[in-house]
Parts: C-alpha cells; structure tokens; sequence
C-alpha cells in the first residue's frame, strides 16, 4: 500500500517553498499530492484546486497561513493523516489542539530541512 503526503498550499512558481517541497518530496520517492488556489503541475504532480478526498494521506504538509486555515481543518481531520507539519509561517496552536483531540500528531518543522537531515 503507497502513502502520501499532501501539500497543502502548493504552487507552480519554483521561488516558492511549496514548490520546492514538492520537488524535494518526489526526489525522496515520497509519493505526492498537492492542493492550490490555481491547478497546475510541478513536475509530474497536479496541483487540485478542488478539494479531493484523498486515500492514504500519512502527512499533511502546510503551506497555508494561520488566517487561511479553518476553512480546510475539517477537510485535514476527515483525512486522518498521522502527522501534519506545519512549516515556518503556518504556527497555529487552535488547530494543533483540534488535530491532537483527533489523534493527529503536530509536527512544527520545515518539510524541506527534514528531508535534507532525514528526519522525515
């Protein structure tokens, strides 16, 4: 069975760290979802601008400010990840309260720094 990590906040423009994620994601052979505001591609990965009910989601990686987040907490809960990181910028202690009350383990960390000290 594959799992996946879905980037939340993802985007075609290679300056910005969700981009880079999701290259750095897939050299790692982590197999990869993305979500955006507008479809694309980086790489082979589609960026939905819909919101999919994926299967097998083990990570949620965040690249979504505090204010843009509670629209899609029920959306990540529903997903029932094991583990969302939560990037420089996306500290959110609310949601890191609802995600623990829903068994969900909180990571604060850079995506990026723990696949390159392989921590992920």
């Amino acid at each position: 069975m594959s799992t996946y990590t879905l980037v939340m906040g993802a985007s075609t423009n290679p300056a910005r760290y969700a981009y880079m994620a999701i290259e750095r994601l897939v050299q790692n052979d982590i197999s990869v979802k993305a979500f955006g505001l507008k479809k694309g591609t980086v790489g082979n990965v589609a960026i939905d601008n819909e919101l999919v009910d994926y299967p097998d989601i083990d990570t949620v990686t965040l690249y979504l400010g505090p204010s843009n987040q509670p629209e899609y907490y029920n959306y990540i809960i529903n997903l029932k990840p094991r583990r969302v990181i939560f990037n420089p910028g996306t500290e959110n202690p609310e949601f890191y309260n609802l995600l623990k009350a829903s068994g969900i383990e909180v990571e604060v960390a850079c995506t990026l720094v723990l696949l390159g000290t392989n921590q992920y």
